[in-house]
């Protein structure tokens, strides 16, 4: 993978989006280096510590009307995701992508670390992905299409991987609040 991080300057959002932009100060925007970090992992899921970390991440993603949300985009560099796939909130500490297969190209992604802006990103259509859960317990599941996509955008995440990173660039582009009805982009 290049190091794009160099680039993420040329993702200003225009004028009309600066106030979605500042929507959810909680949540890290485009530009912060904790963006660009590999996460570390959690070696103690069962603290205080980690247990307010998911409590906090899950309270952002209902907030946010997001899809998924990795503990960087708070500001927090630990290998922790949380996602909600048919209005229920699932938790994956130390998420590890163990295989996968197939591919889609939709729908559109998005990110609440770059509010307005989507693109098309080649993903798994199926995957294996093995953690731990909120209780410390391991966990292994087999996901397909939206959870799927949801999963590999957040492990992206974790590894300082941005969604732009892997879009086909021709696809890459702003959506405003007027263009509503065209967005179909799930973000986060």
């Amino acid at each position: 993978m290049p190091d794009t991080h160099l680039t993420d300057d040329k993702y200003i959002p225009p004028a009309e989006l600066i106030e979605a932009w500042q929507e959810h100060p909680e949540i890290v925007k485009l530009g912060n280096p904790i963006l660009r970090q590999v996460a570390a992992p959690v070696t103690r899921i069962l603290t205080g510590e980690t247990q307010k970390l998911i409590e906090r991440m899950k309270v952002i993603i209902r907030k946010a009307s997001g899809l998924g949300l990795a503990a960087p985009q708070i500001g927090v560099s630990q290998r922790v995701i949380v996602f909600d796939i048919d209005d229920e909130i699932h938790v994956i500490v130390n998420p590890i992508i163990t295989g996968g297969r197939g591919e889609q190209l939709d729908p559109m992604e998005g990110c609440l670390s770059i509010p307005g802006l989507q693109g098309q990103v080649p993903r798994f259509n199926e995957l294996r992905v093995r953690g731990q859960d909120q209780r410390g317990r391991p966990i292994s599941r087999k996901v397909t299409e939206l959870e799927a996509r949801v999963i590999q955008h957040e492990v992206d995440h974790l590894d300082g991987v941005l969604f732009i990173d892997r879009a086909d660039p021709d696809t890459i582009s702003w959506v405003h609040a007027s263009d509503d009805e065209k967005n179909t982009a799930p973000h986060d």
